[in-house]
């Protein structure tokens, strides 16, 4: 960095005071745009009424997100290196309060798809957060701030459904999207009043080609992944989209490894620790999605089923609602254990934890308690495992590196979750019973699904103890390359 936009040392650094504000506040904004994710959930059966849309059709809402979030998190990361994370964090904020105005004013297919779009391309706060939180906080906060932000993403996913169905069941549904729209308001003055700018950009000149390269490969990949189950895993769409995604993200590379300033650098992404947490954060993903999508279900199916406990949708989300609570709470935990062992003993410990409540899941289905317990257990390894996730990106990566690298990384479990959501749908769609005039999903393929659930999180412990050992117990590793690109801050007694 030219020195001229060096600062003496410490200067930027948050007071112990100020850093407490700052993470709270990046905490929060990374909660709201987690709760946007499953706002919809509880009137997805509603909005081909709604929207007066064909049911395929009304997914688009959900879908819609997806892609969005997918385009926006390498590219957010990338111009956040560049030109200052805290001013895309707030460009991302913007968008999410933007799509919900948009939103909340739609009756219409269209318009919701188009505010659900702009929601999405504000996936890029959590690793933004994290980035500002490595250029702003004193070292010694690093590993359990950045371990709480990285949570943020499953609390406000947990949180987001009870809170959804109780708002839908009690006001008119366009009230998700202005709550939405007030709390991203809130969380863009609070960041702009309380969260300093970063002085660690790279600068030179954004790769236009390799985003869009990148978006093209993405959303050719996540449009299988989401539409397949239905359009058919044979068809000729679904098979031409994956073939193409494949050549697309081949060229792609070949381009980026070409390019002087490239969107994604590829030689720092297939360094060991990089490849590796990365490789672990997409096994990390479907792990955690495949609870979302099992607990629930099972918990609102008739009794007569025999294994369902037919509880209305609310009732399933409180369920579900202590696991997002258990994930703040371990954040901090995680961070110590990261620096006193390291952040590849948080991932391992996490991914054991993860599959030990899977596995105490297949066991016990018979009462709501059980599902609040095992909840609990997976919430805890998700903690323990995303909280060291970014401590191990940012170990391994430069600091004028840190927002491309942590988002590529978010992306990452975002690619795991998708790919859960389409196997799960697949198992669920295949072992069915008859229930009356229904069709449902039978004891032993929730198991199925349970089962896989856990193996992903034992692939991410196989994989995370491939990654090599952490030589600073204190906090993430600051390379040299960092180092000189940013003072290290001074302490403040």
């Amino acid at each position: 960095m030219p020195a001229a936009r060096s600062r003496s040392a410490g200067e930027g650094a948050a007071t112990p005071v100020r850093a407490n504000t700052v993470v709270a506040v990046l905490a929060f904004a990374g909660i709201v745009v987690a709760l946007m994710q499953t706002l919809v959930i509880p009137i997805v059966p509603d909005l081909p009424g709604l929207l007066n849309a064909s049911a395929s059709d009304a997914t688009w809402a959900v879908t819609a997100t997806l892609l969005g979030g997918a385009v926006a998190t390498p590219v957010m990361g990338r111009l956040g290196d560049m030109y200052g994370k805290r001013r895309m964090l707030l460009f991302s904020l913007l968008m999410m309060v933007g799509g919900s105005v948009v939103a909340g004013f739609s009756d219409s297919l269209i318009p919701m798809i188009a505010g659900r779009t702009m929601q999405g391309l504000s996936a890029g706060v959590i690793p933004l957060g994290i980035s500002v939180m490595r250029d702003v906080l004193p070292r010694e906060r690093l590993a359990s701030a950045t371990a709480l932000m990285s949570a943020s993403l499953g609390v406000g996913g947990a949180l987001g459904m009870p809170a959804a169905a109780l708002i839908a069941d009690s006001l008119d549904w366009h009230a998700l999207f202005w709550i939405s729209a007030a709390l991203g308001a809130v969380a863009l003055l609070l960041v702009a009043v309380l969260v300093p700018e970063s002085e660690v950009r790279t600068g030179g000149r954004f790769d236009l080609i390799g985003a869009v390269g990148l978006s093209a490969g993405l959303l050719c990949t996540l449009l299988a992944i989401s539409k397949g189950a239905d359009w058919g895993w044979s068809s000729g769409t679904t098979l031409g989209l994956l073939a193409a995604a494949a050549v697309i993200l081949v060229v792609w590379g070949l381009c980026e490894m070409r390019i002087r300033e490239p969107l994604v650098d590829l030689r720092t992404s297939v360094r060991r620790q990089v490849l590796v947490t990365n490789i672990a954060s997409i096994a990390m993903g479907f792990s955690m999605f495949a609870m979302s999508l099992v607990i629930p279900q099972i918990l609102q199916l008739p009794e007569a089923t025999g294994h369902g406990l037919g509880t209305s949708l609310l009732v399933a989300g409180l369920a579900m609602a202590p696991s997002g609570l258990v994930m703040m709470a371990v954040a901090p935990i995680a961070g110590r254990v990261s620096r006193t062992a390291g952040p590849k003993a948080t991932l391992m410990t996490g991914s054991l934890i993860v599959a030990a409540g899977y596995g105490l899941n297949i066991m016990l289905m018979a009462e709501i308690w059980h599902f609040v317990l095992i909840s609990c257990i997976i919430g805890a390894g998700i903690g323990f495992a995303y909280g060291a996730m970014p401590a191990l990106i940012m170990g391994a990566v430069p600091a004028s590196e840190t927002g491309a690298a942590n988002s590529l990384n978010t992306l990452m479990r975002s690619l795991g979750t998708s790919a859960s959501s389409a196997l799960a749908g697949v198992i669920l769609a295949q072992m069915t019973t008859s229930f009356g005039p229904a069709v449902v999903p039978t004891e032993n393929a929730f198991k199925t699904v349970m089962a896989v659930g856990a193996g992903a999180a034992v692939l991410a412990f196989l994989v995370a103890a491939l990654n090599p050992r952490h030589r600073d117990g204190a906090g993430p590793e600051r390379p040299a390359a960092a180092d000189s690109r940013r003072p290290e801050p001074a302490r403040r007694g």
